[in-house]
C-alpha cells in the first residue's frame, strides 16, 4: 500500500501539519509529491483540497482508521519536490502556515486549458491524390473534393495546411476530415501551441564592447564559475554603469554549460525594457513571469520552463519560483528595492530565499545595484559575498550636475508654488532645446509625517529616532504617535524649533502636478505615469513606449519611473520633494530617501547629451540629501551605518516585527500585552511596544505592532517558534492571529 502525507489546504495554525492517507491503488500513478489532492477531513469527512508533501510504504497510524484520498487534482499544478524544501525553509524561518508558503513557491496554482494547433497533410503521392479526387467527383463529395483540390493546388505539396484555414477557408467540417484520415487519405498532426506574452520584433542588436571594469567582472565571474565555484556577488555600479550588459555576458556563460537563469527585477514597469534586450540576444529561450499576464499566459510559461524549453525567465518576486531543473544562476537587479519583500504572509525577502535557494541547487548568485541596501553592502563588507565595484558610466556619458534648492529660501522669497525658480528656469531652457524632462514626485511617506515648511524640522520619537505619525480625530489633527514603541505627545500649534506656524502634513499628488506643469508650460506635450493612468496589461509599457519615442517633453510620475529605465534624451529631472521620504515612521527613511534620490538623479544624461537634476527639499544639510546630491554611496552608506549601530537596527543588529490582528480592539489589546510578557523572556532581546500598527485599522481589523531586537538572528526564531506554540495554546483569543516579519 502507499500512504501520502498530506498539507491540508487552510491557513490555520493548529492545522499545519501532515496528515496520513490511503493512495487508492488507482490513483497510485498519479500520487506524486506537490500534487494537489482532494480529501475527506475531519469527523464530517467534508471534502478539501491538500498537498502531498510525501510519499512511503510505512502506515503511521492504524489502517482500518487512515481514509483514503478521493481524488488527484488533474488541473491542478504539481510542485516541484525541491521547491516544497523551499517552502518548508519558508515556513521555518518566516513564520506562515506550510500551506501560505506552499502558494508562494506556486506562482500558478491551477491547469489552464492548453492551446493546440492542428496541420492536415497528404499521405499519398501527388497521382494518386488526383485519382481519389476523381473518384470523389464522380460520386458527388464535394466537400472531400475541395480537400483534395486544396492541397494538390499547393506548390509544396507536402507542407500541409492549418486545420482551421481549411475548415473556414474551404468550408469543410470537422467529420468529413476524420473520415478521410481514418482512410489513410490524410493525417492530422496536433502541436501544443504556447501562448506568448512577449511581442518584441527580434532584430539585430548591436552588441557594444565591454570596458575594463565590467570585463573584470564578466571574466572573474565566469572563471570562477566554470572551476564549479558557486558564490554570491554583489555588483555595486553607478547609474549607467552597463550592470545589465554584465548580467548578460555571464549569462551567456552559464547557458552554454547547460543551466538556467532566474533575472528578478522590481517592477512590472521595468518588464518591457529588460525583456527587450534579453529578448534580442537570446531570442525565443527567452519568457517572462508577472502578475499582468492571463491565467493562461503565466500557466504555459510555467510549462515551458518546467519542459527545458527556455533558459531564461525575467519577472518580479513571484518569478523567483520558477521550476527549472537545472537552475544555474540567479539575478536579482536593483537589490535594493522594497518590492522584493513580500507584504503577505509568508514575509520573505526574495533576496534571502534566492541566495538559499542557490545552495540547494548549486547555483550562484548576483545582486546589482546603483544603491545597494544595507545589508547587502553591510554583508559584503564583511566577506560573505563578493563585491564588485563599477564607478564609470559604461558609454563614457558623465554623470548629472546636482542642483540643490532649498525650499525654506524660496518659501522666504515667497514663492510657494511647486516649482523652484532653478527648476523653472531649467524646464523652460529644456523645451526650447526638445530634450526630455521627467518630474520626480517623492511621496513616499507624505500622508502622515509632520514639518515645518519655513525652516524644515520634523517631529520625530526621542526613543526610536523615527518620525511621528499624525493622527487625525473627527477630521482633526490631534496627535502624534510613533508606531515603533507607542510614544505620544499632543500635536503642536507652531514648531517648537522656529515658532512658525507652517506646521503641518504636506503633500501633492501627481495629477496636482500635471495640472500646473500644463498651466506654466503650455507648449509642453505632458505624460503622466501612476497607478491610476497604467491600468490594464499594457499600461506602463504604452506610457514608457510613448516617452521613449519622442511623443511627450515632460513624464510625470512617482517611484515606478525613475527604476532602472533608460532615455536617450532625458537632460533634466526634477525632484519636487525630496525629503518627504525621510519623514516616514521607518528606520530606514534615510536609506529609502538616498536610494530613491540617486535613482532618480541616475535617469538623467544617460545618452550623449550632458544632464542636470534639480533637487527640491526643506533639509537640504540632511546626510541622505547630501550624499544624494554629491552621487557618494559611500558618505551615506558610513554615516547611516553608525546610526543603525547606536540604535541596534539591521544590518547590525536584527528585528522581528510581531503584528497582533483581532476584529475585538479589547482583545487585540489584551493579547498584544500578553505577547510582549512572552518576548521579554528572551534576555538578550530589545522589545519595543506595543503600539498601533502604521495602518492601525483595515477591514474592521485592528492591529498592533511589537519589535524585537537582538544580534543574534538564531534567538529571533526561537522566540517566534515560542509565540506560535503559545498561540496554539490561547483558547480566549481564537478570534486573534500573530503575522511576523523578520528585518521588515
Amino acid at each position: 500500500m502507499v500512504f501520502a502525507d498530506v498539507i491540508v489546504d487552510i491557513s490555520v495554525k493548529s492545522l499545519d501539519r501532515p496528515f496520513q492517507y490511503i493512495v487508492p491503488e488507482e490513483l497510485v500513478s498519479d500520487a506524486v509529491i506537490g500534487a494537489m489532492v482532494v480529501i475527506p477531513f475531519g469527523n464530517g469527512n467534508r471534502e478539501l483540497k491538500g498537498y502531498i508533501i510525501g510519499l512511503s510504504q510505512q502506515p503511521k497510524y492504524d489502517i482500518a482508521k487512515t481514509k483514503k484520498i478521493k481524488e488527484i487534482v488533474k488541473q491542478g499544478v504539481v510542485a516541484e519536490s525541491h521547491l516544497l524544501s523551499l517552502a518548508y525553509w519558508i515556513k521555518e524561518n518566516y513564520g506562515s502556515t506550510m500551506n501560505d508558503a506552499i502558494k508562494a513557491v506556486l506562482p500558478v496554482k491551477r491547469e489552464i486549458k492548453k492551446v493546440v494547433s492542428r496541420t492536415v497533410y497528404p499521405c499519398l503521392m501527388r497521382t494518386e491524390m488526383e485519382m481519389v479526387m476523381q473518384e470523389y467527383a464522380a460520386k458527388h463529395y464535394k466537400a472531400k473534393v475541395r480537400i483534395l483540390q486544396a492541397m494538390l493546388d499547393q506548390e509544396d505539396f507536402e507542407k500541409g495546411i492549418d486545420y482551421s484555414v481549411m475548415q473556414k477557408k474551404y468550408k469543410v467540417t470537422a467529420s468529413a476530415l476524420r473520415g478521410m484520415e481514418e482512410q489513410g487519405i490524410i493525417r492530422i498532426d496536433k502541436t501544443r501551441q504556447y501562448r506568448d506574452p512577449i511581442h518584441i520584433d527580434s532584430r539585430d542588436e548591436q552588441i557594444p564592447v565591454l570596458n575594463e571594469q565590467q570585463q573584470h567582472i564578466v571574466d572573474t565571474i565566469g572563471k570562477e564559475y566554470q572551476d564549479g565555484e558557486r558564490k554570491t556577488y554583489l555588483i555595486h555600479g553607478v547609474t549607467g554603469s552597463g550592470k545589465t550588459e554584465v548580467y548578460m555576458r555571464i549569462i551567456q556563460q552559464v547557458i552554454a554549460q547547460g543551466k538556467q537563469v532566474i533575472v528578478l527585477i522590481p517592477e512590472i514597469a521595468l518588464t518591457f525594457q529588460t525583456v527587450s534586450r534579453f529578448y534580442r540576444r537570446f531570442g525565443k529561450r527567452v519568457s517572462v513571469m508577472h502578475s499582468r499576464l492571463s491565467q493562461g499566459e503565466k500557466f504555459d510559461q510555467f510549462e515551458r520552463a518546467k519542459s527545458g524549453e527556455i533558459d531564461i525567465m525575467i519577472g518580479p518576486r513571484s518569478a523567483l519560483f520558477t521550476p527549472f531543473e537545472r537552475l544555474g544562476l540567479i539575478v536579482i537587479d536593483e537589490e535594493h528595492e522594497t518590492s522584493y519583500q513580500s507584504e503577505m504572509p509568508p514575509k520573505y525577502h526574495a533576496r534571502e530565499v534566492a541566495v538559499h535557494r542557490a545552495s540547494m541547487t548549486g547555483a550562484s548568485v548576483i545582486l546589482g545595484s546603483a544603491t545597494p541596501s544595507m545589508e547587502s553592502y553591510y554583508r559584503a563588507q564583511m566577506g560573505r559575498y563578493q563585491l564588485f565595484t563599477m564607478t564609470h558610466r559604461a558609454t563614457g556619458a558623465v554623470l548629472p550636475k546636482v542642483w540643490v534648492t532649498d525650499l525654506r529660501e524660496e518659501m522666504a522669497k515667497k514663492n510657494r508654488s511647486i516649482f523652484g525658480t532653478k527648476l523653472t528656469e531649467l524646464v523652460e531652457d529644456r523645451l526650447k532645446k526638445r530634450e526630455q524632462i521627467i518630474l520626480f514626485l517623492n511621496r513616499r511617506g507624505y500622508a502622515g509625517s509632520v514639518s515645518c515648511r519655513k525652516c524644515g524640522e520634523v517631529m520625530k520619537c526621542p526613543h526610536c529616532s523615527v518620525s511621528l505619525t499624525a493622527h487625525m480625530h473627527y477630521g482633526r489633527l490631534r496627535e502624534l504617535v510613533c508606531h515603533y514603541c507607542g510614544y505620544e505627545t499632543m500635536m503642536p500649534e507652531v514648531c517648537p524649533k522656529c515658532g512658525s506656524k507652517y506646521i503641518g502634513t504636506f503633500g501633492i499628488g501627481t495629477q496636482k502636478v500635471e495640472q500646473f506643469v500644463k498651466e506654466r508650460f503650455q507648449q509642453a506635450s505632458v505624460l503622466r505615469m501612476d497607478a491610476d493612468t497604467t491600468t490594464g496589461k499594457e499600461g506602463h509599457e504604452r506610457i514608457l513606449q510613448s516617452f521613449a519615442s519622442g511623443e511627450a517633453d515632460i513624464l510625470i510620475g512617482t517611484q515606478m519611473i525613475v527604476k532602472g529605465h533608460d532615455f536617450p534624451n532625458v537632460t533634466l529631472v526634477g525632484i519636487l520633494a525630496a525629503d518627504l521620504s525621510l519623514n516616514v515612521g521607518d528606520y530606514r527613511s534615510a536609506e529609502r530617501t538616498y536610494q530613491l534620490l540617486a535613482q532618480a538623479a541616475g535617469r538623467a544624461g544617460r545618452g550623449k547629451k550632458p544632464g542636470d537634476v534639480v533637487l527640491q527639499t526643506y533639509q537640504p544639510d540632511h546626510y541622505s540629501i547630501e550624499a544624494a546630491a554629491d552621487q557618494d554611496y559611500q558618505e551615506f552608506y558610513e554615516q547611516e551605518l553608525v546610526q543603525r549601530q547606536i540604535l541596534h537596527y539591521p544590518p547590525v543588529s536584527n528585528i522581528l516585527g510581531v503584528l497582533v490582528l483581532s476584529e475585538r480592539m479589547e482583545h487585540a489589546v489584551q493579547l498584544a500585552q500578553k505577547v510582549v510578557q512572552q518576548m521579554k523572556k528572551y534576555d538578550q532581546a530589545v522589545i519595543l511596544g506595543p503600539a498601533p500598527a502604521s495602518l492601525s485599522k483595515a477591514k474592521d481589523i485592528y492591529r498592533y505592532m511589537i519589535y524585537a531586537k537582538c544580534q543574534d538572528y538564531r534567538v529571533l526564531r526561537q522566540m517566534k517558534n515560542a509565540l506560535e506554540h503559545y498561540m496554539d495554546l490561547q483558547e480566549e483569543y481564537r478570534d486573534c492571529r500573530l503575522q511576523f516579519d523578520f528585518n521588515l
